[in-house]
């Protein structure tokens, strides 16, 4: 549609996640009116944050150091471990202040149609993790949907004959919510989670 340089632009902006062509065109255009040191502090930020975050030799969460911040932290429970997909749901656990232990990141879920088996996915170093018998209790909490359901039953397959409780987050319908528009998945979550009224 556009020519040279700002389609290029609103093209590269288009592939990330959550952006479409309307809102790619739109911070296209705010960088073209923005002022050159802004635009160029961003692209800075870009540039430092590729070269210089990588993944914790231990959790595989993201790091600024060889281990994360939680990895470091002496006052972590070493006897629990959560299992996330990716190193954006760390922070979402943390917010909740209920979880104390250590974390280890997949790195995704397994996804046949997506070409990802558990072959591609950071399973091999959690069960690593497991071998020296300190950890008791991990806790998977992959997303409630299909491939982080495959995912949750191949890792409790693979950990409950090593002698660890495994558990998987509880979930279902949200508060506010209608049933009609649930799908089949979290509805059955719902079912499969429910709790009785006691007197």
């Amino acid at each position: 549609m556009y020519e040279g340089a700002i389609q290029d632009l609103i093209d590269e902006l288009g592939r990330l996640p959550g952006v479409g062509p309307k809102s790619a065109q739109r911070i296209a255009f705010h960088l073209l009116a923005a002022d050159p040191e802004d635009v160029e502090r961003l692209a800075n930020a870009l540039i430092t944050v590729k070269s210089t975050v990588q993944f914790c030799e231990v959790c595989f969460n993201v790091s600024a150091d060889t281990r994360c911040r939680i990895c470091r932290d002496p006052r972590r429970d070493d006897t629990a471990i959560c299992v996330v997909e990716e190193s954006k749901d760390v922070p979402a656990i943390e917010r909740t202040r209920e979880f104390r232990g250590r974390y280890h990141v997949l790195g995704g879920a397994i996804s046949p149609i997506d070409g990802i088996g558990p072959d591609q996915l950071r399973m091999r170093e959690l069960l690593q993790r497991l071998a020296d018998g300190t950890v008791t209790e991990v806790i998977i909490a992959t997303d409630p949907n299909l491939e982080g359901e495959a995912t949750a039953s191949y890792l409790s397959r693979l950990m409950l004959p090593m002698g660890v409780r495994v558990a998987r987050l509880a979930s279902g319908l949200p508060v506010g919510g209608d049933l009609e528009y649930a799908d089949e998945v979290t509805l059955g979550r719902a079912f499969e989670g429910r709790r009785y009224v006691e007197a």
